[in-house]
């Protein structure tokens, strides 16, 4: 029985294994449009794709990350400004991608842009902190796929979403969880709506990797503290500020600097015939965020709460 079972197990790998090599024909004819180009996993998706062939329409925040990217890429890359934020801004940047693809339609919508800071205790934060980061990660998304969509449908091509783990399993305060857990629902909503169109939507959720983003909290700390009411301050204490700072920065260390993972996971969603629903890069993710989430609350609490800190006023 046992060694029916292992076959068995070994066929559907080795399927697996096999599907998911099969790669989308005329890559070179395609269009894939990216926002978020201007550092970290756009950037560096932005410049693998290039090389791959296709036709990259990368929008950057800034003008300064549009002209070092282009520098980098080959004539076939365009850029355009973009603020995921401003829907006059998203309008325009959809009528500069439909007068880059004509009649050919979009092949592939990658959401990536987003921001992660401020990232603390929540009772650190106000109503504007989360706004803004939601503004950013979830509405900006929603708006720019809203108005690409047409044009993916048409390409009968694919959407990829740039989540988290911490879309799965909420480790610290602040908006960036609450963002990422929309992003999560949004695009399994949008996954189901787009099946009889035959438009396929991937969620990539990386785990703990060193890009800016995750820099710029480590350096906004200083000034969400001082910012901090004064009862909230001799709640906390500033032991626990100079301890959730050190915790922080050891798992930003510990990140992987290897952001290729993160690329390969989308590139793979938009040139594999047979792509995942969801892929998870990192080895953090795997082997413990995605684990963890699975656990009961119970348990999974009792987990994060041992490598959790305790405000000098807890009982």
């Amino acid at each position: 029985m046992w060694l029916y079972l292992a076959a068995l197990l070994g066929f559907y790998f080795l399927r697996r294994w096999y599907r998911e090599r099969q790669t989308v024909e005329n890559l070179r004819e395609k269009y894939v449009f990216i926002t978020g180009c201007s550092s970290g996993f756009g950037n560096k998706l932005a410049r693998q794709l290039d090389a791959r062939g296709l036709h990259v329409l990368a929008a950057c925040r800034t003008q300064k990350g549009a002209e070092q990217l282009k520098t980098a890429s080959s004539e076939r890359l365009k850029t355009t400004i973009l603020d995921v934020t401003s829907t006059e801004s998203v309008a325009a940047a959809t009528a500069w991608v439909k007068s880059c693809i004509g009649n050919k339609g979009l092949w592939g919508l990658v959401n990536n842009a987003g921001i992660a800071s401020p990232g603390c205790p929540n009772q650190w934060l106000t109503k504007d902190d989360f706004a803004k980061m939601i503004n950013v990660n979830l509405l900006g998304l929603i708006d720019v796929t809203l108005h690409l969509l047409p044009l993916v449908r048409q390409a009968k091509g694919r959407v990829v979403n740039v989540a988290s783990v911490m879309g799965r399993l909420a480790c610290a305060g602040g908006g960036y969880s609450p963002s990422k857990f929309g992003v999560e629902a949004f695009s399994d909503s949008l996954r189901r709506e787009l099946l009889p169109f035959r438009v396929q939507v991937s969620i990539v959720e990386p785990g703990v990797f060193l890009t800016a983003i995750v820099q710029k909290i480590d350096e906004d700390f200083n000034t969400l503290w001082s910012r901090v009411p004064s009862d909230i301050r001799e709640i906390y204490g500033k032991q626990y500020f100079d301890d959730f700072r050190k915790s922080f920065q050891l798992l930003w260390k510990s990140g992987s600097k290897d952001l290729r993972l993160v690329t390969d996971c989308i590139e793979h969603a938009l040139t594999s015939c047979y792509p995942r629903t969801r892929y998870s890069p990192g080895w953090d993710a795997k082997l413990f965020y995605i684990p963890v989430s699975y656990l009961p609350t119970a348990v999974a609490d009792y987990v994060l709460a041992c490598f959790g800190i305790k405000p000098a006023q807890a009982v």
